[in-house]
């Protein structure tokens, strides 16, 4: 005997209220967001399972995706079989796998917190808009082993479904939190000991600098490091430029003009990682 979903009707009042989740208005009506896709969904249920709120899968996903069952049922999660109009109307982008999480709070940054290289280096974006940068920026400090990454006041939402799902999961990995004032992060972290490097195509260092063993710049990214990372359009404000530590920029061999942010970021993230590594296993 196949599987029967237990919910077919797209037009309910429940799937109309987790479609407009999609939206920032019903996001903060609801104190709660949207989580699309199978790799996304698992890393909620696994790493965050104390936000989420209830799972929806169609039968053919949960086949599919066992793995996201055995994780439901070992954290006593929600689960709801849906038939596929139903995922479809709650989102197009779905692949079968969605998930409601509360909304949580993230307005308190600790720059003492370690990443698991052995250092401490934070991703710093300031005023960043554009989605699909911010996630993947999150993927990379995650994948670099960051303490966490913090987003300025003016800066893209970090529950947008877009950030989410360029992610890919990252973003219940490690730290993140929003909303405090350029000036208040900086503070923040030089109060804590970390030091603040800037990115900007005019910075007065440049990062091939520091593949030496002793850079001449005096700066070492074994150190404790809030990097700053600017708005895709027009870089980081003066404000940030001038707070900054010292300036950073990333040297182009070739001829393009510029480095997409996300890409520049990495770079940046795993130079720390790789200095922090060394200076943990010296």
């Amino acid at each position: 005997m196949g599987i029967v979903p237990s919910m077919t009707n797209p037009n309910s009042d429940r799937i109309r209220k987790i479609s407009i989740l999609r939206t920032a208005a019903g996001r903060r009506r609801a104190g709660a967001f949207i989580v699309e896709g199978p790799q996304s969904v698992r890393e909620a249920a696994e790493h965050a399972p104390g936000l989420v709120r209830d799972l929806y899968l169609s039968v053919e996903a949960s086949q599919r995706y066992p793995e996201i069952l055995d994780a439901a049922a070992d954290r006593g999660l929600y689960l709801h079989l849906c038939s596929p109009d139903v995922i479809e109307a709650m989102s197009p982008d779905a692949q079968g796998v969605v998930a409601v999480l509360t909304s949580p709070e993230r307005r308190c940054t600790d720059f003492t917190a370690h990443g698991r290289s052995g250092g401490r280096f934070f991703a710093g974006l300031i005023e960043a808009r554009d989605p699909g940068n911010t996630g993947a920026i999150i993927r990379a400090a995650d994948a670099a082993g960051a303490g966490g990454v913090v987003l300025s006041a003016g800066s893209v939402a970090v529950e947008n479904p877009k950030v989410v799902r360029s992610s890919a999961g990252s973003l219940f990995h490690l730290p993140i939190t929003t909303g405090a004032r350029t000036s208040e992060l900086i503070d923040a972290a030089k109060a804590a000991g970390v030091q603040v490097l800037a990115t900007t195509a005019e910075g007065e260092h440049r990062l091939d600098e520091f593949a030496a063993p002793t850079p001449a710049s005096g700066i070492s990214l074994g150190a404790p490091t809030l990097w700053l990372f600017g708005n895709e359009a027009h870089g980081l404000p003066k404000e940030a430029l001038e707070l900054a530590d010292a300036t950073i920029a990333i040297p182009i061999y070739g001829h393009a003009e510029s480095l997409n942010l996300a890409m520049a970021a990495t770079l940046c993230l795993y130079a720390s990682a790789q200095h922090c590594a060394a200076h943990h296993s010296a």
